[in-house]
């Protein structure tokens, strides 16, 4: 990550809003989109024909241009690396830790649930017509098998506990009377507090009895392989008998984080900036379902990123800014070194554009997002979710769209992912997504994807949910 213009190269191709809005307006003013050269101010406008908008292009693997991937393409490619790898062997892991795995086979149930008949209510368990003797002794939750009860008698029972044989039905608490000889006497909800006693017709056979098997049976399916487990399906699976759980392992990633200028603490100083994506990342990625193994910072050290990503095993390597095409970005040359493939090399798409994916191994593959804040979000959205949710064995959200608020201004031939919050059933934009901010997605619910050209106010985008699913507080709203 750097500040804009700290260094020429880094991170070139990525376009200020104050930018875009310029080339809407004039699209003789474009440099060449794939190869910037440093920040706004210092870039050299191109003179282009009007009829038509330059080559997207970006830098390959071979030195050569290609044209950069069109967004949708992107994410596309991503999920096809991921479904081009072996299938993942499964593991059983203990039920607290299986929460945001996939299930790798059927949840079966391995009792009937519930697995004897259970009290529904607090009451008294009751055989036969009213009214009833009620025994002394009473029934709880957890305790060994109660007497039977004969017609004519009750006991007292709590929710959960075990129905005596022959009970008919649970009385509730609210619903019965005991008169002064001790006598438990059924009294209709009319009559509460009326000191009559209400009869028998309150009393169905079987109310408030939670009875054998009701949920389920053993052997039932409970959830098919590939459900992804939560909260409730934790409690699922225990209740059904489960003290391990069969998944899909997390994806093992290591985040390499470049760059001279950043600083691990304390206030940015003699243009130095604080590593904001060291942090950021791992917790992001957790969140997508990876096992974040290791991060590690090696400067902008061409001989420590070599060896950085031959010795690693993980199954997918994130490294962070350097994808451009300085003399200090050292992705490309080497990615090229290692002979890795680019899957992907440069996305039509702001922020972000000079993202990559690569195969590094046969079963690793690297994503290189770039170094400023925002622009890595993207990179991350676009190339690793789509890879690490295949690998996890996830379903893909259904897409959805909301009406923009606000008028959105757009990439001249770029989609533009923008922070958004959620207000009712519109999206509202946010004000600070250049690509080195962080203060809009900070704020944000989720990103708007913008077509080249931008968006009409109550136009429907779609929307990219963030993992966190942030209340919008429209604090950063324009």
């Amino acid at each position: 990550m750097t500040s804009p213009g700290a260094r020429v190269g880094r991170d070139t191709d990525e376009f200020d809003v104050e930018e875009a809005l310029a080339l809407v307006k004039d699209p003789r003013r474009s440099a060449d989109p794939g190869r910037g050269h440093g920040d706004a101010a210092a870039r050299t406008p191109t003179p282009a024909p009007e009829t038509a908008i330059p080559p997207h292009t970006a830098r390959s693997e071979h030195g050569g241009q290609h044209q950069a991937t069109p967004w949708p393409g992107a994410r596309t490619t991503a999920e096809r690396a991921a479904r081009a790898l072996p299938r993942r062997a499964p593991v059983s892991v203990p039920l607290d830790a299986a929460l945001g795995l996939v299930t790798a086979a059927p949840l079966t149930a391995l009792t009937d649930l519930p697995s004897f008949d259970t009290s529904a209510m607090d009451g008294w368990a009751v055989a036969g017509p009213g009214p009833w003797d009620v025994r002394e002794e009473g029934v709880l939750a957890g305790h060994a098998k109660p007497e039977h009860l004969t017609d004519g008698e009750a006991v007292r029972i709590a929710t959960g506990a075990r129905v005596p044989r022959d009970a008919t039905a649970v009385l509730r608490s609210e619903h019965g009377r005991i008169d002064d000889k001790g006598r438990l006497h059924a009294t209709l909800p009319g009559d509460l507090g009326s000191g009559r006693p209400g009869g028998t017709p309150s009393v169905v056979h079987g109310q408030d009895i939670r009875p054998r098997g009701q949920e389920c049976r053993s052997g039932d399916q409970l959830l098919p392989t590939g459900a992804l487990v939560t909260p409730a399906v934790l409690g699922l699976a225990a209740a059904a008998g489960y003290d391990t759980l069969a998944v899909i392992p997390r994806a093992r990633v290591e985040v390499l984080v470049l760059g001279d200028e950043l600083l691990t603490k304390g206030l940015p100083q003699e243009g130095l900036i604080r590593d904001a994506l060291g942090p950021m990342l791992p917790p992001w990625l957790r969140a997508l379902g990876a096992d974040v193994v290791a991060v590690r910072r090696l400067g902008d050290d061409a001989k420590a990123l070599h060896k950085a990503i031959t010795g690693s095993g993980a199954d997918l390597i994130v490294t962070t800014g350097g994808t451009a095409a300085g003399p200090l970005d050292h992705v490309h040359p080497t990615l090229s070194r290692l002979g890795a493939p680019l899957l992907v090399d440069g996305v039509k798409v702001r922020p972000g554009h000079p993202m990559l994916l690569a195969r590094t191994k046969e079963n690793q593959h690297l994503v290189g997002l770039p170094g400023n804040p925002l622009a890595a979000i993207s990179g991350l959205l676009t190339l690793a979710e789509p890879l690490l949710r295949i690998l996890a064995g996830r379903v893909a959200p259904e897409p959805y769209t909301l009406p923009v608020r606000d008028g959105v201004h757009g990439h001249p031939y770029d989609t533009r992912l923008i922070p958004v919050t959620l207000h009712g059933d519109q999206a509202v934009p946010l004000r600070y997504n250049g690509p080195a901010m962080l203060r809009g997605i900070a704020a944000a619910d989720a990103l708007a994807v913008v077509p080249p050209g931008g968006a009409r106010p109550g136009q429907e985008l779609e929307l990219l949910d963030l993992p966190w699913a942030l209340a919008g507080g429209g604090t950063c709203s324009a």
